[in-house]
């Protein structure tokens, strides 16, 4: 068991062993519904505490780690994940988990190793394939990472996701029309998946097909009005149409919405400084790469 992760809850020490595993299991459940909420820091407390009352069961390592990764804190998510394995050696979402949080950071023969046992004991886990695909990708194995997508659509060819996920990949590839085709076949799995008709129109942005780009942006922003994602693209679309008023309308709501989006401060300046508004261009530029570069 991993040094230091144990707390000391001195009041809890006078419980039976029968109210310590009935607390336990009641903190668990709880702990459940905060990661479902996506309060993991809360989810944290209640299974660090259940740990402590019961520290041999495997689910509350699990869950800990799970929400340990989910907030980027990737070394205590392998060290949940580790405890949670050694008591639960065949726990095939552990063992995903794991590679995912050996993944972000950039241990990725541990990730490789974590993907491969997982899937022989779950060869049909859907996340685990695109988990090890999105490694395999990052390891610039596109074509294995390929092979996995297609294994995943296999699966379930009416499934929006993983028609998305492969056309987010060629996208990454550079293969426009190939990511268009799958982010057309997402659509006609869900017509309103506002991801997929986002991604599509940055992918006609991107071989100039500017007008059917705006129309899937259109459409986005009309499903989802604060995406962010689809206001930044959709301004890119109307400044490259020539209407750079629009567009800065579309991007100072991207960049309210997330003040790091790097891309759209990038597309904001190159707009203003079309305008001449050399000012505002600048701080957009330095804002950007104060963002990526940390200056």
């Amino acid at each position: 068991m991993s040094e230091g992760i144990m707390p000391e809850l001195p009041e809890l020490t006078g419980l039976s062993e029968a109210a310590a595993q009935s607390r336990a299991s009641v903190l668990r459940s709880r702990a459940e519904s905060y990661i479902a909420l996506g309060r993991h820091d809360a989810a944290i407390a209640d299974l660090t505490e259940s740990i402590a009352l019961v520290p041999g069961n495997a689910r509350a390592w699990r869950l800990r780690g799970e929400s340990h990764r989910i907030v980027e804190r990737f070394e205590a998510a392998v060290a949940d994940f580790d405890e949670a394995l050694r008591l639960e050696p065949d726990s095939s979402y552990a063992l995903g988990s794991r590679g995912q949080a050996y993944a972000s950071l950039g241990r990725m023969e541990e990730a490789m190793a974590d993907f491969e046992h997982a899937l022989t004991l779950s060869p049909e886990s859907l996340w685990i394939l695109e988990a090890k695909a999105d490694a395999l990708a990052d390891l610039d194995r596109f074509d294995e990472a390929l092979d996995e997508h297609a294994k995943i659509i296999a699966l379930n060819e009416e499934l929006a996701y993983s028609w998305l996920a492969r056309g987010d990949l060629y996208q990454r590839m550079g293969l426009y029309a190939e990511a268009i085709s799958d982010y057309g076949r997402a659509l006609e799995a869900d017509p309103d998946y506002v991801r997929a008709l986002s991604r599509r129109g940055e992918a006609l942005r991107m071989i100039d097909r500017y007008e059917e780009a705006l129309a899937d942006l259109n459409r986005a922003v009309e499903l989802d009005p604060d995406n962010d994602r689809a206001l930044g693209s959709r301004g890119a679309v109307l400044s490259e149409l020539g209407d750079n008023e629009a567009a800065l309308k579309d991007l100072n709501r991207a960049v309210e919405l997330d003040e790091e989006y790097i891309w759209a401060y990038r597309v904001r300046g190159e707009i203003l400084q079309d305008l001449d508004r050399h000012e505002e261009a600048v701080a957009d530029f330095t804002r950007a790469l104060h963002l990526e570069f940390g200056d």
